[in-house]
């Protein structure tokens, strides 16, 4: 059993270590400058580019102790320590990395697909279908919500994917591009973290795998899922808001411009084809193409047809074993070729129309994937400047204080370094360890524990603007990354305060059974509470729009 003792002496060591080559900053507070940095000058400047960069040049400098030509290397590329401790930092590490580089693949795949299908017409004939069918603008948030909950199995897949579907639908229901990538965030990380048959699943599995907890990974996140109240919550809340039909905050004012008819917050780079000969079918083909071979990949690569002789995985472990890194691009490009001989033999596009397709693919993911550069870059400053140690530091003293607060501590702390770093994997690949022999003797708090870690990394990265997830929720409904982000937080923030009290209430009552019932009514009763005071505005302003129109 790895006690927390031992691994806080292990990173103490490790702190010496890189202090003994001058890192003065690692394994303190100042880890998390760079990226609480470029957050404030985001939400300040509402520029996204030049606010990471500076981001990532705070933490070359601290890495560099303000070193000029060390902290150029940090930016460009550079390797902080030696052995097995050694960290990598800078942009072309960022992007060589085996993992980001499959991303950046299934990304630009994904675009692809997305402008063969717009080329082809199809976009618009969903759109005309839709039209016939979803008559409201309560209907259109409904089918975002529940494409999003059907799209389970990896949240990027699930942000684009929901968003490539539904931009022309919620567009002719005069929903706010803000409101449909906070329902495409908000139906990408909180379901994948509740679907034991997703990369989120795999990803806490392989991290709890080859801990001493009595438990296998699988095992332990199908345990935490009832206790992992934010995600729940938060499907709860996107119901009921949607339902009530009310809004506040930011998000308010997006809606009312989109109401009037009015387009704000859009990237403005959709090419929208009109062939007289597309259908819806040319629009379902690809997304089901897309959905079959990426859940095909991922049991392949997770070893489900493996040879007899190293033994077959079952159709979960495959899923536990897989690398979504390398499973989504190849699954998404057997779609691709088959999508893009489709709509050559259906005779909706020419075989140039088709060409240029990729090109426009390409250059519609442009933003998506410099953002995501720029995050990865300051997320590998974060980690070579120390945050996990640090974060360790407060774990341990958290421990000698009370106990059944714990759960309540971690998901703030949890949530704090999923907001500051933009990472969820990374948050729970930090915090698990270090929760498991906290609570090794007592089953219930180690499962509520571990959810805690899982609800408050989902929550940080659902807030935070460097996360990953929220930049491919703005991707996926062509929105200026920064509305988004403005525009969501107040809703996030509102399930975040709700599940820290269930947080509180689980500590000390160790049942799901009654703690959830009790999340769900406060988060209803909150959501009546600010239709009838913040959100009312919104109800009133519509209506005199209505009226006057």
């Amino acid at each position: 059993m790895v006690s927390i003792f031992s691994l806080s002496q292990a990173m103490k060591i490790m702190a010496c270590l890189f202090k003994e080559k001058n890192m003065e900053f690692f394994g303190t507070a100042w880890a998390l400058l760079p990226p609480v940095v470029a957050i404030v000058l985001a939400l300040i400047t509402k520029e996204v580019y030049s606010s990471l960069f500076v981001g990532v040049v705070v933490g070359a400098l601290l890495i560099a102790n303000f070193n000029p030509v060390e902290t150029l290397n940090n930016i460009i590329v550079n390797e902080i320590g030696e052995g097995d401790d050694a960290k990598t930092v800078g942009f072309i590490h960022a992007i060589s990395d085996p993992w980001n580089a499959g991303i950046f693949v299934f990304l630009v795949i994904l675009g692809i697909m997305v402008a063969l299908i717009n080329s082809a017409g199809s976009s618009a004939a969903f759109g005309r279908w839709a039209a016939a069918h979803v008559k409201t603008r309560l209907g259109a948030m409904l089918a975002t919500f529940l494409l999003g909950v059907l799209i389970f199995i990896d949240d990027y897949f699930n942000c684009l994917t929901v968003g490539a579907v539904m931009r022309p639908v919620s567009d002719s229901q005069r929903v706010s591009r803000a409101k449909l990538s906070y329902i495409i965030d908000a139906t990408a990380a909180p379901i994948c973290m509740i679907a034991p048959i997703s990369s989120w699943a795999a990803a806490v599995s392989s991290t709890a795998s080859d801990l001493d907890s009595g438990v296998t990974g699988i095992q332990l996140f199908i345990q935490a899922i009832p206790y992992n109240f934010y995600s729940l919550l938060t499907i709860v809340f996107v119901v009921g808001l949607v339902i009530l039909g009310f809004d506040y905050g930011p998000m308010a004012k997006s809606e009312l411009e989109a109401y009037r008819g009015e387009r704000t917050g859009s990237l403005g780079n959709e090419e929208v084809g009109e062939t007289e000969g597309a259908s819806l079918w040319d629009m379902i083909i690809p997304i089901v193409l897309l959905i079959v071979f990426s859940v095909l990949a991922m049991m392949y690569v997770g070893g489900f047809w493996d040879s007899e002789a190293d033994g077959y995985h079952s159709f979960t472990g495959s899923f536990g074993d897989t690398d979504a890194s390398v499973a989504l691009p190849w699954g998404s490009i057997i779609a691709l070729v088959i999508t893009f001989i489709y709509l050559l033999v259906r005779r909706v596009l020419t075989f140039k129309e088709a060409a240029d397709a990729f090109v426009a693919g390409f250059r519609a993911m442009v933003p998506a994937l410099l953002i995501l550069t720029f995050a990865l870059t300051l997320k590998l400053s974060t980690s070579a400047l120390g945050a996990d140690v640090f974060v360790a530091g407060l774990m341990e003293g958290a421990a000698a204080g009370l106990f059944k607060m714990l759960p309540a501590i971690i998901f703030l702390v949890a949530l704090g370094l999923a907001f500051a770093t933009g990472t969820s994997w990374g948050t729970f690949g930090i915090l698990i360890p270090i929760v498991l022999p906290i609570f090794s003797a007592d089953p219930t708090l180690l499962t509520i524990g571990i959810s805690a870690v899982l609800a408050g990394a989902v929550c940080g990265d659902h807030i935070s603007p460097i996360s990953d997830t929220t930049i491919m929720a703005s991707a996926g409904a062509n929105v200026d990354h920064v509305e988004h982000v403005r525009t969501q937080l107040p809703y996030a923030l509102t399930v975040a305060a709700i599940s820290f009290v269930t947080f509180i209430l689980a500590g000390f009552i160790q049942n799901w059974l009654v703690v959830l019932p009790i999340g769900i009514v406060l988060t209803i009763g909150t959501l009546f509470v600010l239709r009838s005071t913040v959100g009312k505005q919104s109800i009133v302003d519509r209506e005199a729009y209505d009226q006057a129109a």
